[in-house]
C-alpha cells in the first residue's frame, strides 16, 4: 500500500470511528409509510434515472407504481422503456419530443395540458403507491400546466402516496412543497469531450 492511501485509510478510520462512536438515532422520526414529494432537478445527468431506481425499488417492495414522461413520445423505447415492460410497470409518453426539436410548440403545450389530465387522474384514483411525473417541471416552468392546480393536487392527494418529479428548473415553489429536493449538479459529461449518448447510457 503507497503513503497516500495508507494516510487516507488512517484519517478515514478515525472519523469513522468517532461517527460511529457519536451516533444516536434522531428522536421523534415517525414511523410507518408517509407520502413524499420528492424532486430531482438541476442541469446534471441522472434526474430520470434517480426517479426509474426509486421505482424499482418501490416495485421491489410490493408497491404499485406508474410513470408520466411529458417530453418523450408514446413511440419510445428506449433503454428503461424495455426494462418496465420486462417488469410489468406502466409508463406513458405524453409529449412529442425534446422542445429544442419541437415543429410545433403550441401542440406541444397541449399534449403537456392533456398529460396532466391523465396525470391528475391516476394521483386522484387511489390505485398507485408511487407515482412519477418526469420531465414535469418544464410544462410548470413553461406554463403549460398551472402551478395552482398542481399544488392543490398534491396537497389533496392522499397521505400515504409518494410522487416524484424531475426536471431541470423547478419552481420554487415546487421546491419549498417538496419534502426531499435532490440538485443533480454537473461536473464533467463526456460530450464535453466529444463523446456522444450510447445506447444503455443515456437512452
Amino acid at each position: 500500500m503507497d503513503d497516500a492511501t495508507r494516510e487516507r485509510r488512517e484519517a478515514a478510520m478515525r472519523e469513522l470511528t468517532e461517527q460511529r462512536d457519536n451516533y444516536r438515532k434522531k428522536e421523534g422520526m415517525s414511523k410507518g409509510r408517509r407520502g413524499l414529494v420528492i424532486v430531482n432537478t438541476g442541469n446534471g445527468k441522472g434526474k430520470t434515472t434517480a426517479a426509474l431506481g426509486l421505482m424499482m425499488r418501490a416495485h421491489g417492495r410490493g408497491l404499485k407504481t406508474r410513470m408520466f414522461q411529458f417530453l418523450k413520445h408514446d413511440t419510445a423505447k428506449f433503454g428503461e422503456h424495455r426494462t418496465l415492460d420486462v417488469l410489468g410497470l406502466p409508463y406513458e409518453g405524453l409529449g412529442d419530443g425534446w422542445t429544442w426539436r419541437s415543429k410545433d410548440l403550441e401542440n406541444s403545450a397541449e399534449l403537456a395540458a392533456h398529460g396532466w389530465t391523465l396525470a391528475r387522474a391516476a394521483i386522484e384514483s387511489g390505485e398507485y403507491d408511487l407515482i412519477v411525473l418526469d420531465e414535469f417541471t418544464y410544462p410548470l416552468k413553461y406554463g403549460w400546466v398551472p402551478w395552482a392546480e398542481v399544488e392543490e393536487v398534491l396537497r389533496g392527494r392522499d397521505p400515504a402516496l409518494h410522487v416524484v418529479i424531475t426536471g431541470r428548473g423547478a419552481l420554487p415553489e415546487l421546491v419549498a412543497l417538496a419534502d426531499t429536493v435532490s440538485e443533480i449538479t454537473p461536473v464533467k459529461h463526456a460530450y464535453q469531450a466529444g463523446i456522444g449518448g450510447q445506447q444503455g447510457i443515456e437512452y
